[in-house]
């Protein structure tokens, strides 16, 4: 029994549904949005065993028989149920006891989750992951992060091009520096910035599960390729790709060593095959590059929550 927790409709979760629908793995859903109708616990005996319950509208399910979860949560502050409600209205509190208690279940429940709370942390820091990046043989373009605008005019002297981001988890459209960008650099005194060295080359998103590899190749002028229509007025062109065996082991050795079973790894390989990784993605939404190639990512996703 598998336990899928999100919002049913978001597209990472309904193809996984849809992947063990075709398998015939049986699953539970932890619906968001019918938390009204939603009941766990769970405890640990003296011995170190984790057991307990989950019911959900009349069902009652042992945690115990969940041999895989996969987590693809929304901010339950923001559900449409709740997001009216008073700070301290007991339908919200209801609704954060019940996701607090399904998210410290997830840390110590010995079965596969994807991913446990914990390691998905250090993509909350840019500069902190890019330095475990480091450790498992990838580059990472040179980086300043400043509120000093004088220090970031220095950089760009040094460089033929510059791009800028947020160092936070938080997604944000990745720009490259204009002349326009140097009129307003004071401001970045109210808000400390990253910037990078651009690098010439191909994007390749790589998604690892477990052993699984998946690679997708990225072909678009746009700086960053998700608002490529954005940026250059055309959508990016996504096909598959074939890793070399020694790059597929380094992905794979690096989202294990992250504590992640599934990751979304952004690579770029340049001209002369120098391999640069900018992040680890510990909830990536794959099913945008699922449906541009056809890649299995979603039945390799569900296989490895059955355990096979």
């Amino acid at each position: 029994m598998i336990l899928l927790c999100g919002i049913p409709t978001e597209p990472p979760l309904a193809l996984v549904r849809e992947a063990l629908d075709e398998s015939g793995v049986p699953y539970a859903l932890f619906n968001q949005r019918q938390f009204s109708i939603m009941e766990m616990e769970f405890e640990i005996s003296n011995g170190g065993s984790v057991g307990g319950t989950l019911r959900v509208n009349g069902s009652r399910h042992r945690l115990e028989d969940f041999s895989g979860v996969y987590i693809r949560l929304m901010d339950d502050r923001v559900l449409p149920e709740v997001k009216n409600e008073p700070a301290d209205s007991a339908m919200r509190l209801r609704c954060r006891v019940l996701h607090d208690t399904l998210t410290r279940w997830c840390e110590i429940a010995p079965t596969r989750v994807v991913n446990r709370a914990s390691p998905m942390g250090s993509n909350s820091s840019k500069p902190y992951q890019a330095q475990l990046i480091q450790q498992y043989g990838f580059e990472v373009p040179e980086t300043l992060i400043t509120n000093e605008a004088e220090l970031v005019r220095e950089f760009q002297r040094n460089h033929k091009g510059v791009i800028y981001k947020s160092i936070s988890g938080m997604r944000s459209i990745v720009q490259t520096m204009t002349d326009e960008d140097d009129e307003r650099l004071e401001l970045i005194g109210w808000c400390p910035t990253q910037f990078q060295e651009f690098v010439e080359g191909m994007n390749v998103r790589v998604h690892t599960i477990g052993d699984e590899v998946f690679a997708t190749a990225v072909h678009t002028e746009a700086t960053d390729y998700r608002y490529a229509y954005r940026q250059v007025g055309d959508s990016a062109e996504l096909t598959g790709f074939e890793l070399p065996d020694e790059l597929r082991e380094k992905c794979v050795n690096l989202t294990k060593g992250l504590g992640l079973a599934f990751a979304g790894i952004d690579l770029k390989i340049t001209p002369d095959n120098r391999v640069y990784c900018f992040e680890v993605n510990p909830c990536p939404a794959y099913s945008y590059y699922e449906s541009n190639t056809g890649q299995p990512i979603a039945r390799g996703l569900a296989k490895y929550l059955a355990g096979n």
